[in-house]
């Protein structure tokens, strides 16, 4: 039998690394601040890229695909290059899946705090960032399944499979919620509208968790648990079950984020039924990699490494039992747009997907720079300290998140609402906030010491090189099944063949969800007295995405009796039609927005906006002052308004034409309503005079962003003509 030597290539592995550990310092300071910013809402005050709604995009890309992506890359090429006993297929493909990502990265963070996004959650990048994800991620898959066909081992190990899912979903989940039509270089609308974007898009964004947060981490938990803890997989049965049946079910899983929507309730159900199915397939999953450990708990004991791994294993459990429970809908009708929600994606991100990673670089950094890790004691300290912070994180937001919960749904004997005003819940979980912010304080202490840690274990060790391996040439192996080899084995050599059925599997949810959704019109019954935005109104919409409105405030009302009387008559389907991206929101840190139009005065909205604590006391909202002083340019509105009617909206030749009459109309209309509020035309004409004193450009009112962001909001839920209670209570007896 020949022996073939070969180099690992392991300097991909340690730029992946050094990413992991720059990146993840960053994103989580950047959700720290954010912490900390509902405590003290203006601590960015007047800076605009700064703001609330544009740090948290940031924050959670930052942390989902900069930290966690990074550290898939470093695992996966790491270990597939020892599974499959071959060097990676390019390095070429290596080196643009590297550059190429971190360029991805700083676009992003150049980007969305700018207000370039396009609201869409884990998925708020622009198209053409879109595009080069796209590219970025096939030269990954490229290069893993060149690697395969490559390989000298005859079998492809269970982690394997998880990584080829992972290609294969990711890149399916991410191209069809990317379907956008560019209005400029860097704007967007989707090609989706209400209710089937809404379902798309949370498609994609409970399978990104699946599929990016969960599969490629259940391949590095297969390949680094038995490693660093030297025992085999303990059973290889469970894991062909674990494989599969997770991926399958997976999929369908989405529509439970949108639980008492306007989505149709089959596909409501759907999501219900394979969603507590899940718990199996991921327990399954769970139990495996901590029965790995059977026998080596004396090692846990002592070795670090161990102990953030089955802290690990054991959020992924807790973790995936929980959205099971979230996604029953007399749970979900409690838990939904409440921080429980928080509590519960945190768990999963700080324990499973950190501390997974966290394990895995305490492993793989003295392995592959041939030295010992620097400090024992620093790495258990950071495993105590690290733990400390998940539990005084989430602890407080499944509190905040049942206290939310039980006011938002309080009545009074005689059916009035007890807390009517909505900042009485936000007062009351303001303590809660605190036990968070510190809690993320501790995690991140814990991210430093190890980085100290890691930096001196690198200095001490010898220069990264490739490394030298030798194993067997792979012989040429009959094409059909030999004698006592199960169908699953004979797959296990068929690369291709496992790639095609994995796309089969994880394909079969998504189009029995979506193509109906998006091809039977019953699903969305028309309503005639929905029309579409006015040209300001469009404007004043694209203003709100900018600024992350919707990562605060919902715009969906569920026909619960609590938010009906709270906010005004339920959604419906049909509302939405022309919401090119839809704006449902997942999170109500401020009350939902659905019936706002008409409840506040225009005077009402830009104090608002100034100084939320001038018309809202005890509100932790931060001021948006800039929205009130510069200048709007709508001078796109006409390529906006073509798009929109090549995505379906009913806008007329002459409707385009006469778009910037539309605006100058109804701006000047917005203009006069402030002029009845004598505190504004006092302050009004303070500001035209210091410009005039100093030589400075004044911008009239009606030109300024505040305008058309009020003439979004005096628009909303005013399409929809509400009964008044009387005719309603006629009708019901």
């Amino acid at each position: 039998m020949e022996v073939q030597q070969f180099y690992y290539d392991n300097k991909i592995v340690k730029k992946f690394l050094y990413a992991t550990l720059f990146w993840g310092i960053i994103g989580m300071l950047v959700g720290l601040l954010l912490a900390f910013m509902f405590l003290f809402p203006n601590i960015t005050d007047g800076i605009s890229f700064l703001s609330f709604g544009r740090l948290r995009p940031l924050h959670t890309n930052a942390v989902i695909f900069a930290f966690v992506g990074n550290a898939i890359f470093a695992g996966v090429y790491y270990s597939t290059q020892r599974l499959l006993k071959a060097r990676m297929f390019s390095d070429f493909l290596s080196n643009f899946n590297f550059w190429g990502w971190q360029t991805i990265i700083v676009a992003a963070a150049i980007t969305l705090p700018l207000g370039i996004t396009t609201s869409k959650e884990y998925a708020e990048l622009e198209w053409p960032i879109d595009i080069a994800i796209a590219l970025v991620w096939v030269a990954f898959g490229w290069n893993l399944i060149g690697t395969m066909l490559k390989r000298r081992q005859r079998h492809l190990y269970v982690a394997i499979w998880f990584y080829l899912a992972t290609f294969v979903t990711v890149a399916v989940l991410h191209i069809f919620n990317s379907l956008e039509l560019p209005v400029s270089a860097l704007k967007s609308y989707s090609v989706y509208a209400g209710v089937q974007d809404a379902l798309v898009q949370w498609w994609y964004g409970h399978n990104a968790v699946a599929f990016f947060l969960t599969t490629p981490f259940l391949g590095l938990m297969y390949y680094f648990v038995p490693k660093a803890a030297n025992r085999p997989v303990y059973s290889y049965r469970l894991s062909i079950v674990h494989f599969w049946s997770l991926i399958f079910i997976y999929i369908w899983a989405g529509p439970h984020h949108l639980l008492y929507s306007s989505l149709p309730d089959w596909a409501q159900n759907l999501g219900v039924a394979f969603s507590v199915m899940l718990i199996a397939p991921s327990w399954g999953g769970m139990i495996n990699g901590l029965l790995t450990l059977r026998g080596a708990w004396d090692k846990v004991r002592t070795d670090p490494t161990l102990k953030f791994m089955v802290v690990a294993i054991t959020g992924y459990g807790m973790a995936t039992f929980e959205g099971p429970m979230l996604s029953l809908k007399n749970v979900n009708a409690i838990a939904h747009f409440s921080d429980w929600i928080i509590a519960h994606v945190h768990v999963g991100a700080l324990a499973w997907n950190g501390f997974l990673a966290f394990g895995m670089i305490y492993w793989l950094v003295p392995k592959m720079f041939k030295t010992r890790l620097y400090s024992t004691p620093m790495a258990n300290f950071h495993f105590w300290i690290g733990t400390l912070g998940i539990i005084l994180y989430a602890l407080p937001m499944y509190v905040a998140g049942f206290t939310q919960a039980l006011m938002w749904k309080d009545f009074n004997p005689d059916g009035s609402l007890v807390y009517g005003n909505f900042l009485e819940t936000v007062n009351e979980i303001i303590p809660m906030y605190w036990m968070r912010a510190i809690g993320g304080t501790l995690y991140i202490v814990g991210f430093v010491v190890m980085l100290y840690n890691i930096v001196v274990t690198v200095r001490s060790g010898s220069e990264v090189e490739d490394e030298l391996a030798e194993a067997a040439a792979l012989t040429r192996v009959s094409k059909k099944r030999t004698a006592g080899e199960t169908y699953h084995t004979w797959l296990e050599r068929k690369p291709i063949k496992l790639t095609i059925f994995a796309t089969i599997a994880i394909l079969i949810g998504g189009v029995v969800q979506i193509v109906p959704t998006i091809l039977v019109k019953s699903n969305i019954p028309t309503i005639t007295s929905v029309k579409p935005y006015t040209p300001l109104e469009l404007e004043g919409r694209d203003l709100y995405i900018r600024e992350g409105c919707v990562g605060c405030h919902s715009q969906m009302i569920r026909p619960f009796r609590s938010e009906v009387e709270r906010y005004g008559e339920y959604a419906k389907a049909g509302e939405f039609v022309y919401d090119h991206p839809f704006l449902w929101g997942s999170k109500r840190t401020g009350p939902d927005l659905l019936r706002i139009g008409g409840k506040y005065s225009d005077s009402w909205h830009l104090n608002h906006m100034y100084d939320p604590q001038s018309t809202s006391s005890g509100s932790i909202m931060p001021a948006y002052q800039w929205l009130v002083r510069d200048k709007h340019d709508r001078s796109g509105i006409k390529g906006k308004m073509e798009a929109m009617v090549t995505l379906g909206v009913p806008y007329t030749e002459e409707d385009i034409a006469n778009a910037a009459a539309s605006m100058e109309e109804q701006s000047i209309q917005i203009e006069e309503n402030l002029y009845a509020d004598p505190d504004f035309v006092k302050s009004y004409e303070a500001d035209k005079k210091y410009a005039a004193e100093n030589g400075l450009e004044f911008v009239e009112m009606r030109d300024r962003e505040i305008v058309s962001l009020i003439a979004y909001l005096q628009r909303l839920g005013t399409d929809i003509k509400v009964k008044e209670t009387d005719e309603l209570l006629s009708e019901n007896k």
